[in-house]
């Protein structure tokens, strides 16, 4: 393994099972000695625990910090007040999708940029060349996330005010003793909240809740059930949903937002970012769209896997689940464009699984949004 970051929970993720695996730079867990099943019923009906600290922070102060992020992003972060975050977009020049992130602001002239495994550290730098701006890298930062209906409840217990904290919100507080960040957002589709620590309180804070949430029902869940709770709830994951992970035959790597179905990440209004003319010139030239499968089986298809009407590939499946909840199996795919409507008879033909699939709108859970954005 190649990981050149490293979890301060590392040893409590071996403990649970977990061998651990480069993501993003950082030795991850992405399974337990848990079934998956499991932890995903966890966080639908209760809530689990989640080291995310593999996400990468980048933190850009100065008098310059917001024309930077207008620039390498696709919202207007002006908009933003301190305590307010936004879910964004980044492209490459010829309008391409190369990286997504959370953009907090803090402060006037102070930002914090949290994203994947994309180019975004990368373009952010070199923004700033010029700038009167200072993009700082903070990898002991580390991202916790509690997530699930319980979550609330139990940190009711110790943060006053969680309760009115808004969708996409966050407050600086104390959680243990310790300084902490706590941000109304996650990668469920649930209610919950990512908690950011330093790396030597990150131990405390997550034998703590996995401790005294135990009576609740909260369990530490691996990296691997953000997979099963993201294809419910239309959250797509970089590389794995993109041309980089499965290239358009005969052409460049590269999507569209609106291909993807992010265009709704570009603010009203806003024509000056990173790749803007390409973007809207790409408007209605889509190749394929993002779109959900329900499979006819109890099976969990496959990266790949094709999705044919008679003798025509049509698709193919990018990630797949199947919830002992719902009793029903689901998946995110790239299509034809024709295809991306509700209903639509198909036949899923994979390598190890063959069954009959029917194109469905996203998301398959909680398509209103009303758990994520629930109040009080």
């Amino acid at each position: 393994m190649s990981s050149w970051r490293q979890s301060a929970l590392a040893d409590r993720h071996r403990a649970l099972g977990s061998t651990l695996a480069d993501w993003n730079g950082m030795a991850t867990a992405w399974t337990y000695n848990t079934d998956l099943a499991d932890e995903h019923e966890a966080i639908r009906t209760r809530a689990g625990l989640m080291d995310v600290s593999g996400l990468k922070k980048v933190h850009l102060v100065g008098p310059h910090a917001e024309a930077l992020i207008n620039h390498a992003t696709t919202r207007n972060v002006g908009k933003l007040y301190p305590g307010k975050s936004v879910y964004a977009c980044m492209l490459n020049e010829a309008g391409k999708f190369i990286d997504d992130c959370v953009i907090y602001r803090n402060g006037p002239n102070a930002f914090m940029v949290v994203h994947g495994s994309g180019q975004g550290h990368e373009i952010l730098t070199r923004g700033a060349v010029g700038r009167n701006v200072a993009v700082l890298f903070d990898d002991d930062l580390h991202d916790l996330s509690l997530q699930g209906p319980l979550a609330v409840d139990y940190l009711s217990g110790h943060v006053p005010g969680i309760r009115e904290l808004p969708y996409f919100h966050h407050l600086q507080t104390r959680l243990f003793g310790c300084p902490v960040t706590i941000s109304r957002t996650g990668y469920t589709g649930e209610r919950g909240y990512e908690i950011f620590c330093k790396g030597v309180d990150a131990p405390l804070i997550w034998d703590t809740i996995v401790a005294e949430g135990k009576a609740l029902g909260i369990m530490p869940c691996s990296f691997t059930a953000l997979d099963w709770l993201r294809v419910e709830s239309y959250l797509l994951f970089y590389p794995y949903d993109n041309s980089d992970m499965y290239p358009m035959e005969g052409e460049a790597i590269g999507d569209s937002l609106w291909e993807l179905g992010l265009d709704f990440t570009v603010s009203p209004g806003k024509t000056e970012f990173r790749g803007a003319a390409e973007h809207f010139r790409l408007q209605g030239r889509e190749r394929f769209k993002i779109y959900g499968i329900e499979l006819d089986t109890q099976d969990i298809a496959q990266g790949g896997d094709a999705l044919w009407d008679g003798d025509t590939k049509v698709g193919f499946v990018t990630c797949a689940m199947y919830s002992r909840l719902t009793g029903r199996a689901m998946a995110i795919a790239r299509m034809n464009p024709a295809y991306a409507v509700p209903g639509r008879s198909l036949e899923l033909r994979g390598a190890s699984l063959r069954c009959a699939a029917t194109t469905h709108s996203l998301p398959f859970d909680d398509p209103e949004k009303l758990k994520r954005t629930a109040k009080g």
